[in-house]
């Protein structure tokens, strides 16, 4: 499942405070161990059930930056989209995402600065209408004057 809006550019010139875009994922076993690979994090945690079971979260959970990377499928699909630059974001984990957590990426514009082509957002992960992950992202949006 991965329910994403169309995917493109919206340009700085065409960006309003309060835009908002968002994509849901539920979050798989698969997922998980491809993300354990590509970054090299293969804390038991998010591989070892039996190992999971022991910690605060009594099971296996997704690792953070995985959930953080569907904020960064929005902001970089949709909103402001292709040719978009990431120059930061801030992250605070709330909660655990398991294997089969649907999880909903949002992001919602709360500042431009148009002369420096700057887009702050907000950006939240939730599961079932909870957060679990808060932040703010600043990015260089594209323009039609350069692209």
């Amino acid at each position: 499942m991965n329910h994403n809006l169309p995917r493109g550019t919206i340009c700085i010139e065409d960006i309003e405070i309060g835009m908002t875009r968002s994509l849901k994922k539920r979050v798989t076993d698969r997922d998980i161990e491809l993300f354990a690979e590509v970054s090299t994090d293969r804390n038991p945690v998010h591989l070892d059930d039996d190992y999971a079971q022991d910690t605060i979260f009594e099971g296996r959970i997704a690792h953070g930056m995985l959930t953080a990377g569907l904020v960064s499928a929005v902001i970089g699909e949709q909103l402001p989209g292709h040719g978009t630059v990431y120059l930061g974001q801030s992250l605070k984990f709330l909660g655990p995402v398991r294997p089969g957590d649907v999880v909903t990426a949002e992001v919602e514009v709360t500042q431009i600065d148009h002369a420096k082509r700057k887009v702050t957002m907000d950006t939240r992960c939730l599961i079932e209408g909870k957060k679990i992950l808060v932040g703010e992202a600043v990015v260089l949006a594209p323009s039609r004057k350069f692209d």
